[in-house]
């Protein structure tokens, strides 16, 4: 770990021990290095203005003021650099626009000097995104929100024989991959689940109509494709879990 990534992750520390602080020592031993690499590290945040407190005595050492002006998310660079990685593969219709303004929410808590070791670890990669046949933008945040909110849709759709339909169809999940984006939904017309290609969906209007009674919803399977859900990287406690019961 270099220094400023050791930095930022010393502040962490010291914010998630509370009032009762960590001890130079517990801070060396945590970090792997000397005691005075830790106290010249501390020195440095204190200078830069981080509200450090030091108890004296047998029981004494440092803690830090959480309700002081930090900023409410410290990003080292490397974690930045993932991150804007992760959204730039993010072409999708539906989440560009959000991807865009979450970075520039990252970048504009983060201290001079670390965004400029993110942007230049950054310029180090390049993505192959893929680009295929993209739905309109209306539609999708119409299909979206009906999505979000368990509300039947009236959608006109072009299958792949050219032949126009309308159906009634109930939403389940929306399917975003790297030859296109679907729609699976229960379809009122053909009373079965289906999958819809957005790009083909060529109007969507919400209905006052109500769903169907609970039920659950099928889970989209695409021959040769691994299917992810972006809801378990909202949940890191279970992930670390999970790592902690891997055998190694």
């Amino acid at each position: 770990m270099n220094r400023t990534d050791r930095l930022y992750a010393l502040v962490e520390e010291l914010r998630a021990a509370g009032p009762r602080g960590r001890t130079a020592p517990q801070l060396a031993a945590h970090f792997e290095v000397s005691v005075r690499t830790i106290e010249r590290d501390l020195s440095a945040l204190g200078q830069a203005g981080v509200p450090l407190a030091t108890r004296q005595g047998r029981t004494g050492g440092y803690s830090l003021d959480a309700s002081m002006t930090l900023p409410p998310l410290n990003f080292t660079p490397r974690e930045a650099t993932a991150v804007a990685v992760a959204l730039s593969s993010s072409a999708h219709v539906l989440f560009a626009r959000d991807a865009r303004t979450a970075l520039q929410k990252i970048v504009a808590a983060m201290p001079p000097a670390a965004l400029e070791e993110a942007r230049t670890a950054a310029a180090k990669v390049r993505l192959v995104v893929p680009v295929g046949a993209a739905p309109d933008a209306d539609v999708a945040e119409t299909i979206w929100q009906a999505v979000r909110r368990n509300q039947v849709l009236r959608i006109g759709y072009v299958d792949i024989d050219h032949v126009i339909s309308e159906r009634e169809v109930e939403p389940q999940h929306v399917v975003v991959g790297p030859r296109g984006s679907y729609l699976t939904a229960w379809c009122r017309l053909r009373e079965d689940d289906r999958v819809f290609r957005m790009d083909r969906i060529t109007s969507a209007e919400r209905t006052p109509a109500l769903p169907r009674g609970p039920r659950r919803p099928i889970e989209p399977e695409i021959p040769g494709q691994l299917i992810a859900r972006p809801e378990a990287a909202l949940h890191p406690e279970k992930n670390v879990a999970m790592a902690a019961e891997t055998p190694t």
